[in-house]
């Protein structure tokens, strides 16, 4: 790398930290002036809001941020160049407009492997604490109100609860059944099981057990017995923003688990899987365009080319919650859902290179 290479890249990222932090500062004072009634409500401590709440909702927010932020700080910076002539200058000396583009792109590649694991292994794990710290002082108690549930908890294996109580972890009207073909070939049924913390073990009360084996129907009571099920207590709790919290082997390990019952809502945990793969070429061709856009020497000004920036950045992130939607509702693909914005973008970015002039 030349010296204009590292002047280029310092600016780049130092314009990129500065950004980031005078925007997560303003989400910072509108979430506090939001939750502010609850702390007080539920006697929080400044050491908890701080320790447990802020200090992983100020990563989160930065990662989440990230691929905007990139794109304003590439306008804002290579509009100041551009103001001052510093980019004619270095086009005049013979450097090509791609030749240009290598220190924004080594910047931004950077930040896009940074972004991969935060968003993958970090952020996942400062989002349980946060999210938990959400769950027990600002949302209202959890309290599992689902009715005929009916969960796939094996290949040939079904499980049905009239309700759960997730205070107690007692399930009631429990029935366990074996099916293989169109054909039932055991039915356990219960009044109630509840989980055993120690044994870590379902405790079945007041079951019977149906045993089918052609014509012959084989019944076996009993009064309690313990067991292991691919049920945990953890499918009746809370699922806000559960997704959020998941590091990438828990997240695929989940979309398998919900896979295999054929439960409702996978779609949301298949965009969280891919949408964190697109966010680092999102940093990449975010940053192209901003370059692209901005390294014209405009006569209305650095104003001007900033915020247009912000109206494309904020374009890119309304689509991109647009698709979203609409894929959870199961009208789209997930894949093609996630990664359309960035290639429509991409196809943007080629239009102003052979369109723009420089």
């Amino acid at each position: 790398m030349k010296l204009l290479d590292w002047y280029i890249l310092k600016r780049f990222l130092q314009t990129y930290i500065f950004v980031v932090m005078v925007i997560v500062l303003v989400v910072v004072m509108i979430d506090y002036t939001e939750k502010v009634d609850n702390f007080h409500k539920n006697n929080v401590t400044a050491a908890e809001i701080l320790g447990q709440y802020y200090l992983n909702f100020i990563p989160y927010w930065a990662n989440y941020i990230s691929p905007l932020m990139v794109f304003i700080a590439t306008v804002f910076l290579t509009s100041r160049l551009a103001a001052r002539t510093e980019i004619i200058a270095m086009l005049s000396s013979g450097i090509s407009f791609i030749r240009l583009l290598w220190p924004y792109l080594l910047g931004a590649s950077v930040l896009a492997v940074l972004t991969y694991f935060m968003v993958n292994y970090i952020i996942p794990k400062a989002n349980k604490t946060r999210i938990a710290f959400e769950i027990k002082y600002i949302n209202n108690p959890y309290t599992y109100s689902g009715r005929n549930v009916h969960i796939k908890i094996a290949p040939n294996t079904y499980a049905y609860l009239e309700s759960y109580n997730n205070l107690s972890n007692t399930g009631y009207k429990f029935t366990l059944e074996r099916v293989e073909g169109n054909q039932l070939k055991a039915k356990l049924s219960a009044d109630r099981i509840e989980w055993d913390t120690k044994k870590k073990k379902w405790g079945i009360y007041d079951y019977t057990v149906r045993s089918i084996n052609g014509p012959t129907e084989t019944l076996t009571p009993g009064t309690r017995i313990d067991t292991t099920l691919n049920l945990k207590p953890d499918d009746f709790s809370s699922d806000f923003n559960l997704f959020e919290t998941l590091t990438l082997p828990e997240l695929n390990h989940h979309i398998e688990l919900l896979q295999s019952r054929g439960a409702d809502g996978v779609e949301t945990y298949l965009i969280e899987k891919y949408s964190r793969d697109t966010r680092p070429f999102a940093i990449i061709i975010l940053t192209v365009i901003g370059v692209i856009m901005s390294a014209r020497k405009s006569r209305r000004g650095v104003g001007w080319q900033v915020a247009l920036g912000f109206f494309l950045a904020f374009t890119y992130l309304l689509f991109f919650m647009l698709a979203k939607g609409i894929a959870q509702e199961g009208f789209l693909n997930p894949i093609i859902a996630v990664w359309l914005p960035n290639l429509i973008f991409a196809a943007i970015g080629l239009l102003l290179y052979n369109t723009i002039p420089r």
